[in-house]
């Protein structure tokens, strides 16, 4: 029995006018937050718990919500898993609108329902609420700021329009990175330091399991001041307007300029790859969210050739803007078969950078798995550029030194500022 047994009313209203009733579950409060549609049909667990997700009621499309419950969220820390089971330690978004939510699960992995999990962490759902319409206005008028009330709140009148929240105002980029820089997989054989605008797991999963030494680094750490003990620079994804992680941006520039190892940015991670280029970035009608968007590979590299459509999981409500001509040294990688939204750049071959970025997320999680190894290519770079950067004295036959320091700690000077952020 899928129908949810609640009698607790709960309504959804928009800024622009419309209000839609159903039952609540999950947390007995009211909020306000951003709305915002998915189109995934599978991994409500996986997308809930999602970082870029901060700040947003997530309503979601597919009819049936819950069915498969949630499952315990703990995993160990080693070289194949970083911590947790789904994409961080809690549910990120603020609320969560289905038409219809599943109190009785059913799967092997599954410890709780739906409702539980969502009222443990303190966030409000409303079931019984035609998602359909909902998209149907999130789509023609974009995405659009909400209040959920629940209980005693839905009698109240719908509230002003200068009484509407906008998350966007706020660095929900700050809200959710790490405060101080962590290790994963210490034994890995390459050194990748992660910028964390709000990693997924398993962005950090794909590259602790391809041998990588991941350090976790907060948005804002002076990568610059540290750069020299790592092969290679990943920028993650991450909530909310890229104009707030401008610093960032500058930062990356001066990295780009003088460093010349491999940089792969997803996301977030994208923009400010794209902003440090010299690109803007500017928010879309409703932003690309579900697990079947199609992009087509304007340039090969590594794994992808030119030429082939992909299809790719995506969360994001901001772009880079497509302008002729491009930045000298960069080139578009990918454009949305869509909406032809940039969907991915690279530094050109005569630019002498081995830097990529791309709006889609190749981890998946959920969604497919057609780019996953562009982790694989990129580990691959960093191997190759370490290799290529040892004296002939330190390498081994496979171009790996044969003694690998695993217990090298940040610099003394970068701790104070990894503390403060």
């Amino acid at each position: 029995m899928a129908t949810h047994a609640s009698t607790t009313p709960g309504v959804l209203h928009l800024k622009t006018g419309q209000s839609f009733t159903g039952r609540s579950f999950g947390a007995p409060k009211s909020i306000f937050a951003e709305t915002v549609f998915s189109t995934s049909i599978t991994s409500y667990t996986e997308s809930m718990t999602d970082p870029s997700y901060r700040g947003q009621i997530l309503v979601f499309t597919t009819p049936l919500i819950g069915n498969y419950g949630v499952p315990a969220n703990t995993a160990p820390f080693d070289s194949q898993d970083v911590g947790v089971v789904l994409e961080s330690q809690g549910i990120q978004c603020a609320g969560v609108i289905v038409a219809d939510v599943a109190d009785r699960f059913s799967h092997h992995s599954a410890v709780e329902s739906l409702a539980s999990w969502c009222q443990r962490h303190g966030v409000p759902g409303i079931s019984g609420i035609d998602t359909r319409a909902v998209t149907s206005l999130l789509r023609d008028q974009g995405t659009t700021l909400g209040r959920m009330a629940i209980g005693a709140d839905v009698a109240l009148n719908p509230p002003a329009e200068h009484e509407y929240w906008d998350p966007t105002a706020e660095n929900l980029v700050d809200q959710v990175s790490t405060k101080e820089p962590y290790v994963l997989n210490p034994s890995g054989d390459v050194s990748i330091a992660v910028l964390d605008f709000g990693a997924k797991a398993n962005i950090l999963r794909s590259l602790v399991r391809r041998g990588a030494k991941v350090t976790v680094l907060p948005w804002n750490y002076n990568f610059n001041a540290v750069r020299e003990q790592y092969d290679g620079l990943f920028l993650s994804n991450g909530p909310g307007d890229p104009a707030h992680c401008m610093d960032a941006a500058l930062q990356l520039r001066t990295t780009l300029a003088e460093w010349d190892r491999p940089v792969f940015g997803i996301c977030m991670g994208h923009q400010i790859i794209g902003m440090a280029a010299g690109l803007d970035a500017y928010r879309m009608t409703f932003g690309n969210r579900g697990h079947n968007q199609p992009v087509l590979a304007l340039a090969s590299s590594g794994s992808i050739r030119a030429g082939r459509v992909y299809v790719t999981s995506q969360n994001h409500q901001y772009a880079l803007k497509l302008q002729d001509p491009f930045p000298g040294g960069w080139e578009p990688f990918f454009i949305n078969c869509n909406d032809s939204s940039v969907e991915g750049i690279k530094s050109t071959a005569d630019s002498g950078r081995k830097v990529w970025g791309v709006q889609f997320h190749p981890e998946s999680a959920g969604g497919p798995l057609d780019t996953i190894e562009m982790f694989t290519d990129f580990v691959k770079e960093c191997r190759e550029h370490k290799a290529s950067a040892l004296p002939l004295t330190g390498r081994t036959p496979m171009g790996d030194r044969t003694n690998i320091d695993v217990t090298e700690e940040l610099p003394k000077e970068a701790a104070p500022q990894a503390a403060q952020a």
